[in-house]
């Protein structure tokens, strides 16, 4: 008898309280469109977001750059030819991993440091005590991450300034040229081409589909491009592209000379956006992080990521 009360209860509340709540009617919830029917921002907007700063720098700005999920691209100058600085030393890694890759040598090789390979510049191996015995892995990743000159002469010395122009020219890229070792244009194999662009030559164009290449596993092989950007992720100057995309990441490569400020990369917004902005003829040539040839190519970098990152 004592149950009754109890299952009168329930029934009560089974009639009146959650199931009518339940029969009432909802408000419509919001939801996000999808994205593939979000509205798409105008490149033609980025591009004159770009122009306009080109435009407005004391000197020659050319950029290259290409959207690898959407397929977008925008160039400026994309074809002529423009000081690399140490962007060059891309190149340089992807012929180094070409021939590890072919077995011609090992990364694992011995590489002794003497005195007389020492030059100025960037990098940390000039103060260093000699002899010392490295790696081609660690010359390799000094040489990418800290631009240090002394161990792309290194690398060079092994593999052969020859072998780099044979392997951009079988990947497309003939008018990416490394002169010389660094800070020894006296050895130049290009003289003429060196007096002109020092280090290095390049387009926008070509380097940024070098950068295609790495990111799409085709400029030496799945594994070896991947490696190749790791280490490029971990480039430590942000003076450029990434100066005000904090927390961006990006395997790019930078280069500093006179008058010239470049930088090249993937960029991860999430999609994969290869940015390669080059500056030559630059008014200002201080080595400091404002000059305007840093600052032109940090705005750039701004706008591209404000455009594709969400």
């Amino acid at each position: 008898m004592r149950l009754l009360p109890v299952l009168a209860c329930a029934l009560f509340a089974a009639l009146h309280g959650p199931a009518r709540a339940l029969a009432q009617p909802r408000p419509p919830v919001a939801t996000a469109a999808p994205a593939s029917l979000a509205p798409a921002r105008s490149l033609a907007t980025l591009r004159r977001a770009l122009d306009s700063l080109a435009d407005a720098h004391r000197g020659v700005v050319g950029y290259s750059i290409t959207n690898l999920e959407t397929g977008e691209q925008l160039e400026r100058l994309g074809d002529e030819p423009f000081s690399t600085a140490s962007l060059i030393k891309v190149p340089v890694l992807v012929a180094l991993f070409d021939l590890a890759a072919q077995r011609q040598l090992s990364l694992d090789d011995p590489v002794v440091l003497t005195e007389i390979d020492k030059v100025g510049g960037a990098g940390q191996l000039q103060y260093l005590r000699t002899p010392l015995t490295l790696r081609l892995w660690d010359v390799a990743w000094l040489m990418s991450t800290l631009s240090d000159n002394t161990a792309t002469n290194l690398v060079l010395d092994r593999i052969k300034i020859r072998r780099v122009w044979q392997k951009m020219e079988s990947l497309g890229l003939p008018r990416t040229k490394v002169h010389s070792g660094s800070m020894t244009r006296i050895a130049s194999v290009a003289p003429d081409s060196s007096a002109k662009y020092g280090l290095g030559v390049t387009t926008p164009n070509e380097m940024a589909q070098l950068f295609v290449l790495l990111a799409e596993g085709r400029a030496v092989n799945p594994g070896a491009d991947s490696t190749m950007l790791a280490m490029l992720e971990r480039n430590e100057d942000s003076s450029k592209l990434l100066r005000f995309n904090y927390g961006v990441r990006a395997a790019h490569k930078t280069g500093d000379v006179d008058r010239s400020r470049t930088d090249c990369g993937v960029l991860y917004l999430p999609a994969r956006v290869v940015a390669c902005v080059l500056t030559t003829e630059n008014q200002d040539t201080r080595y400091w992080t404002d000059a305007e040839g840093n600052a032109v190519i940090a705005r750039i970098g701004q706008a591209i990521a404000a455009h594709w990152r969400p």
